[in-house]
């Protein structure tokens, strides 16, 4: 199920089409820069948001900064791009929780940004919690 009622802008439900479509590297960076700041829920419903830091050059670093509790943690484009690439592969497949994405760190962060983007369709339950339900 990687269908949700969670309200997008337009911004984002353009950035989500364009990845769709080219299911490319380039559209999952613009969908990653088109979410950054919006509320997350882990498979497990625990909140988390990222922020994206500004370079020297004034484009965004490739870096998620993930906010979950008291101190940031930051999450490398590498890791987001490895689980990416795995969660094509299983594409049409139910993926049933984070570690199917492979031994990839932070993937419980990107977990649900993929099922979010509609990457990745995951169980009812999980979905129930990612929704806060």
């Amino acid at each position: 199920m990687n269908e949700n009622s969670m309200s997008c802008s337009e911004k984002q439900r353009k950035a989500i089409e364009k990845l769709k479509l080219e299911k490319s590297e380039e559209a999952l960076w613009e969908t990653v820069v088109a979410f950054c700041g919006e509320s997350f829920l882990t498979s497990s419903g625990l909140p988390f948001c990222y922020t994206l830091k500004v370079g020297r050059n004034g484009e965004f670093t490739k870096e998620l900064w993930i906010d979950r509790r008291e101190n940031s943690k930051s999450l490398s484009w590498s890791s987001v791009v490895l689980a990416f690439k795995n969660a094509l592969e299983k594409s049409g497949e139910i993926i049933p929780g984070p570690k199917s994405l492979g031994n990839i760190r932070g993937v419980s962060y990107i977990y649900p940004l993929l099922w979010r983007f509609g990457v990745i369709s995951v169980p009812v339950s999980i979905v129930l919690k990612m929704r806060g339900c």
